[in-house]
């Protein structure tokens, strides 16, 4: 892959370097030394990925992200040394189009090992450009189904945009709204917890991450916050789990969507928000051909217009609708 680096940082950029290295598959094509210079470059030399520093003169990584998702898009992974602390201007950054976030790889110990997790991140963006493969489907479970403690259900995916997306449908909700609501979004597990905290923040209702074994209850809203995928069982509890392997997105929308579809004993609607790629796609059509109700967000307000383009492509969603019409929709359902 074709990489652009943009930090101000020296050190942070021969760490870069280094990594990158390590893949011959990877090519660094130019280096910013802040977003303005960033934008410039990706206008002129577009890359096939940019590595993004938040905290940088004259441009930040966050408005830098914008302006490049705006005028000559590209997937960008934002690559910053102190995550945790910077968690707010992370989803700020993913809520513009970054795709992801990852630690900047230290130069003392074992280079190998502090690289794994960004070549892992590159690696799934190379897929993403990748034929889709035949996924499997999650298996119903066949325990006998149980709960009635909920039997209305939103299931709602997201990828790079879905954060700010997230944040705007959910404080849009009424304070009575009945309904549980199950969320996917693409999003390592160590932002998860930050996460479901920010968009707490910002609902009427409670926003927590979700527990292995649980129910989903009305009023609340429930943040996958694992690398595993989550999916509903037929006792009506939801349960974290390795597999299916195959898929590139851990945690999948379509794996998710999946287990509703074969699931799910009530009412239901899918809705399938901003990102990159087709996760989701395939999941809402299982839903639609399930009778359940399913929304995709329309290109003008989606930061990242492909999983909802895809979903729209194949027949997956009953509307397809802006960001706001999204959340009247479900209000008007489900207040």
């Amino acid at each position: 892959m074709k990489v652009g680096i943009v930090n101000d940082m020296p050190l942070a950029v021969e760490a870069l370097r280094r990594v990158l290295a390590l893949d011959p598959a990877h090519r660094v094509v130019w280096v910013a030394n802040n977003g303005a210079e960033a934008v410039q470059m990706c206008a002129a030399h577009a890359p096939d990925v940019v590595l993004m520093d938040l905290l940088m003169p004259v441009m930040d990584g966050v408005e830098a992200t914008r302006r490049i998702m705006a005028e000559c898009p590209c997937p960008i992974i934002v690559v910053t040394v102190d995550l945790e602390k910077n968690l707010s201007r992370v989803f700020d950054a993913m809520g513009c189009g970054a795709v992801d976030a990852v630690t900047t790889p230290a130069l003392e110990g074992d280079l190998r090992e502090a690289a794994r997790p960004l070549l892992r991140k590159l690696q799934n963006l190379a897929w993403l450009s990748a034929p889709p493969n035949s996924r499997p489907r999650a298996q119903a479970d066949s325990r006998e189904v149980t709960s009635t403690a909920a039997r209305r259900l939103v299931a709602v995916g997201a990828s790079a945009g879905g954060p700010a997306a997230l944040a705007e449908l959910v404080a849009q909700l009424p304070a009575s709204f009945s309904a549980a609501m199950v969320v996917v979004q693409h999003v390592d597990e160590s932002f998860a917890a930050g996460m479901a905290e920010w968009l707490a923040s910002q609902s009427p209702i409670p926003v927590r991450l979700a527990r292995h074994g649980e129910t989903p209850q009305p009023g609340c809203i429930l943040l996958a916050g694992s690398n595993d995928h989550i999916r509903l069982l037929r006792s009506g509890e939801l349960a974290y789990s390795a597999e299916p392997g195959g898929h590139i997105y851990r945690p999948s929308i379509d794996v998710f969507f999946d287990s509703v579809a074969d699931n799910w004993v009530g009412s239901a609607v899918g809705v399938l928000l901003t990102g990159m790629g087709r996760d989701g796609a395939e999941g809402l059509k299982h839903l639609r051909e399930r009778g359940f109700l399913t929304l995709a967000q329309d290109q003008a307000s989606s930061a990242v217009y492909g999983m909802p383009k895809a979903a729209a492509a194949i027949g997956a969603a009953t509307e397809i609708r802006s960001l706001d019409e999204i959340a009247r929709r479900l209000g008007q359902l489900f207040g």
